[in-house]
């Protein structure tokens, strides 16, 4: 299971093709143009991880 921070880049990788999310104090660098269809599908992965691994607390817990 990945931890957030992990899912997160993996995000931000796969669908914004950001290299990382850590602020690296360059204009270039720090901000990108992005589509909202990116930003959507990226929306929609993060809330999707968010769903899973509620649901696999959710089993490890018993409920």
């Amino acid at each position: 299971m990945q931890t957030r921070d992990e899912a997160l880049a993996n995000i931000a990788a796969t669908i914004l093709d950001l290299e990382t999310l850590e602020t690296r104090n360059s204009g270039r660098l720090d901000f990108h143009e992005l589509a909202v269809w990116q930003i959507k599908k990226a929306l929609e992965a993060a809330y999707a991880a968010g769903c899973a691994g509620t649901q696999q607390n959710e089993q490890r817990e018993g409920k």
